[in-house]
């Protein structure tokens, strides 16, 4: 007996066989996007962190480049390393003292982990339930079509 919202593979057409393979195709690889794009902001933040953490060990005065864009920098100085400028998104930066934006890195890096473990395991299922259709698949398209004879 099937279990409520399980679907008997065995008893779909090939055609529909495809249509759930393709289907379960492209959600994995949104799956593998989602989790491409996870990793790179983690990666991101943790590099803020560590910018963070370096910044706070430079003495006041200290002479230095200033990103303003990925490939423009600027020559400034350090007037005070005790209060930084958080990127919250879309354009908007909240100001805060140098433990606060630690900290508030440190908790979207575990909230992304958090995250990206959950995804890994859906990912996981749902590839194995592709994998799975895969070889009914093959094995149905086998059947319908006549061997050669000896």
């Amino acid at each position: 007996m099937a279990t409520p919202g399980r679907i008997e593979l065995d008893k779909l057409s090939v055609e529909q066989l495809k249509g759930l393979k393709e289907q379960t195709d492209l959600e994995v690889n949104l799956l593998q996007d989602s989790l491409n794009k996870i990793r790179t902001a983690a990666t991101r933040l943790e590099s803020a962190s560590a910018a963070l953490q370096d910044l706070s060990l430079r003495p006041h005065g200290k002479k230095m480049l200033v990103p303003l864009t990925a490939s423009l920098y600027v020559p400034g100085s350090l007037d005070d390393a005790e209060k930084v400028l958080v990127d919250v998104g879309t354009g908007y930066f909240i100001e805060k003292t140098m433990a606060q934006g630690k900290e508030y890195c440190e908790r979207k890096i575990n909230l992304l982990k958090s995250n990206f473990d959950e995804l890994v395991e859906v990912a996981t299922k749902k590839k194995a339930i592709a994998d799975e259709m895969g070889l009914l698949l093959q094995a149905k398209l086998r059947q319908a079509s006549p061997g050669p004879s000896s």
